[in-house]
């Protein structure tokens, strides 16, 4: 679906970033991985060469425009144009979720606002200089649940998200003209992800419940009766980036197992 695509991951050493990366490099994409890891880069871009894909890599902080667009020039240079970039990054939740609001720091709630928000934004942005003049290009955005769903303890990550989403719509509105799509893939808690599993230890004892029993419920609460996988996320994001989804801009695909209703 992305042969002679050239694809940007920022975090692309995290779960998401990962799995993402290595289907896009699958489907046909070149993959430019970034993160701030060079060693754990690395490994992820042998993996997908060894595969047959095409992957470069390079360090790169998303909270550093000057980096950001540094490096999208770079890739522009080598590889003629940018077509996709997809932003996976994130930050620890511990001392984030698992607290009540009323008794969250001010500095805690609004931690992964500023975090989550203005990491979406230099990204995207940065991006969309490069598409709008090339008149085409898929911007993809990531949120999660709690952005439609009303979750207890979750702190600041709700609002963070739903402001995603809320930029993700306002950027597609801008871009659309000049032939650019902008979408956001909301997923549900991946069991199988490291960060979803210290979510679970963070809110579960607050509940009065283990980590699994946390995970059980939330299970119970879709209409699949199961999370999401991170092989189904990577699957609808090499879709919605690809051509066949060439109609879908200022959307959110839900991945959400039915926990969220659109």
């Amino acid at each position: 679906m992305l042969v002679n695509k050239n694809a940007v991951i920022y975090g692309a050493t995290g779960a998401v970033g990962g799995a993402v990366a290595e289907t896009f490099a699958r489907e046909g994409a070149r993959v430019f991985l970034t993160g701030r890891d060079l060693d754990r880069l690395e490994v992820l871009a042998d993996k997908i060469v060894s595969a047959g894909g095409q992957a470069e890599f390079a360090r790169v902080d998303v909270l550093d425009r000057a980096m950001v667009v540094d490096h999208l020039a770079e890739v522009r240079r080598a590889a003629g144009q940018i077509d996709i970039s997809f932003n996976a990054t994130g930050i620890s939740h511990r001392g984030l979720q698992g607290t009540p609001l009323a008794d969250l720091p001010e500095q805690d709630f609004s931690r992964p606002i500023d975090f989550y928000t203005k990491a979406q934004f230099i990204t995207a942005t940065a991006a969309a200089r490069h598409m709008t003049e090339q008149g085409s290009g898929v911007i993809m955005t990531l949120s999660a649940t709690p952005a439609r769903l009303a979750a207890p303890l979750v702190g600041g990550m709700a609002p963070a998200w739903a402001a995603i989403e809320a930029f993700s719509r306002v950027l597609a509105a801008e871009l659309g003209p000049a032939g650019v799509r902008v979408v956001c893939l909301r997923s549900n808690s991946i069991p199988e992800t490291p960060l979803i599993a210290e979510v679970f230890s963070l809110i579960a004892p607050t509940v009065g419940l283990t980590p699994e029993q946390f995970q059980a419920g939330g299970e119970q609460a879709t209409m699949l009766k199961r999370l999401p996988t991170l092989a189904e996320v990577a699957d609808v994001a090499a879709f919605m980036a690809s051509d066949r989804a060439s109609a879908m801009t200022g959307a959110v695909a839900n991945l959400s197992a039915g926990s969220v209703t659109d």
